[in-house]
């Protein structure tokens, strides 16, 4: 079954009951720089993500008629054909292109101003040339974001971004593996952000100028990744395919308790380790490799049908921004 996402705004009336699917299609290579691995990752699994894990996406979004976003790296399209063909399929049936930067710099925000535009605009020309797609909308690297890049966005007329994360317990957990990396003599190539993102709204909002983390005037659409209220729990695609089934029901329910239920994953969410072949060294640092894929697929099937469920309309992010557009007009 193909997605049927709207076609354009005018499609489907706004509402507060909105569900995003989104995929971020980091390569190999990220996962081992944040666990610190030692030498790189085998030249065979360069592209194992696009490769054996997108149409995993592909069949499972198509087989639940859901509509996805995925962050694409630019330098990734510019690799290798097999996955500009895969992309460009994706795109024909109705999913959303954004841009995940051209090289998926885990510091991005610290770059200077000329490298973080070449970032931007460098994976907004690889994106056009590739799929024939212009990306409207954008996620930065470990979910960092600053005012400085909000401001390249809304200057290069990007309708959204979708890197604020607001989860304590994420951003505790990360920073304690950060520094238990650190204490054994290895650096993590993540980035830890500024804590006032531990307080930004778990809804759709303008940013304010100078303060990302706060409402305000900014024109582009900041679209915040799941959590739950209070505890603010991340309801990621770790978490989905990792919890025990009752306590991911669980979070789920309290995190579809908002206007914008926005699930973020990755593209290693559906990577099988002994049939992709994954090295044993990153299967020992990545938990999640370690369960087998059916299991995570089911789990992800089941999150996405308790959403719809509960009368949650799927859409892209770029549809979704679209509409809160509309209403603020």
């Amino acid at each position: 079954m193909t997605p049927s996402p709207p076609s354009s705004t005018e499609d489907a009336p706004f509402h507060d009951r909105w569900a995003a699917v989104s995929v971020d299609l980091d390569s190999l290579a990220c996962y081992w720089s944040i666990h610190a691995l030692p030498g790189e990752p085998p030249a065979s699994l360069r592209h194992v993500i696009l490769r054996r894990c997108l149409p995993r996406f592909q069949a499972l979004f198509a087989e639940m008629g859901i509509p996805a976003t995925f962050f694409v790296v630019g330098r990734d399209l510019e690799e290798d054909a097999e996955s500009r063909d895969l992309l460009r399929a994706l795109a024909a049936e109705g999913h959303e292109l954004a841009s995940h930067t051209h090289t998926h710099p885990y510091r991005f925000v610290r770059l200077p101003p000329d490298e973080l535009a070449a970032e931007i605009d460098d994976a907004h020309a690889s994106l056009l040339k590739h799929t024939g797609h212009a990306p409207h909308g954008f996620r930065a690297p470990g979910y960092a974001i600053t005012d400085e890049v909000l401001a390249l966005l809304e200057s290069r007329g990007y309708r959204y971004d979708s890197s604020v994360f607001p989860s304590w317990p994420y951003y505790a957990a990360k920073a304690a593996v950060m520094t238990g990396l650190r204490l054994r003599g290895r650096r993590s190539a993540s980035l830890l952000d500024h804590p006032s993102v531990l307080g930004a709204p778990r809804e759709p909002y303008h940013p304010a100028e100078g303060q990302p983390y706060r409402r305000g005037g900014r024109r582009l659409w900041e679209l915040p990744i799941a959590v739950t209220p209070l505890l603010r729990f991340p309801v990621i695609g770790t978490s989905v395919v990792m919890l025990p089934a009752w306590l991911r029901r669980l979070a789920v329910a309290h995190a579809l308790d908002g206007p914008l239920f926005n699930l973020e994953l990755d593209g290693i969410d559906l990577a099988d380790a002994a049939l992709d072949e994954l090295p044993e060294v990153l299967v020992a640092r990545q938990p999640d490799l370690r369960r087998p894929l059916a299991s995570k697929r089911a789990a992800l099937a089941a999150t996405l049908a308790e959403a719809r469920a509960i009368g949650r309309t799927f859409a892209t992010l770029g549809n979704v921004a679209a509409e809160w557009e509309r209403r603020a007009s």
